[in-house]
């Protein structure tokens, strides 16, 4: 699947309402103060960075993204239905390039 069909998935159950979070993203939320509305806008707002076919859990990506108070975020999503928030955090500029999108070289 094309990363833009993978995003636009994504996208398309949040408007759907049919997406999940799972207790792991939930958990990680609540740690970081990100809201769900914040994960759906930077879902929006977002462009796929890496993609994991082969993920544990079955074919997921990563995406970031922009919320509208301007913070930046990073969000894997799993593409089996129904599609899940795995994980959300704010991305450490130690680890990644100016605009968030490229992990820098160790």
């Amino acid at each position: 699947m094309h990363p833009e069909s993978k995003l636009q998935l994504a996208q398309q159950e949040v408007l759907s309402r049919r997406h999940r979070f799972t207790r792991h993203a939930i958990k990680r939320m609540s740690e970081r103060g990100i809201s769900d509305e914040e994960v759906e806008c930077a879902t929006f707002d977002g462009l796929v960075i890496e993609q994991y076919p082969d993920d544990k859990y079955g074919p997921s990506f990563l995406l970031c993204g922009q919320t509208p108070g301007g913070r930046i975020l990073h969000v894997q999503w799993g593409l089996t239905l129904p599609v899940k928030v795995i994980t959300v955090y704010e991305p450490d500029p130690a680890e990644w390039t100016q605009n968030f999108t490229a992990r820098k070289e160790k």
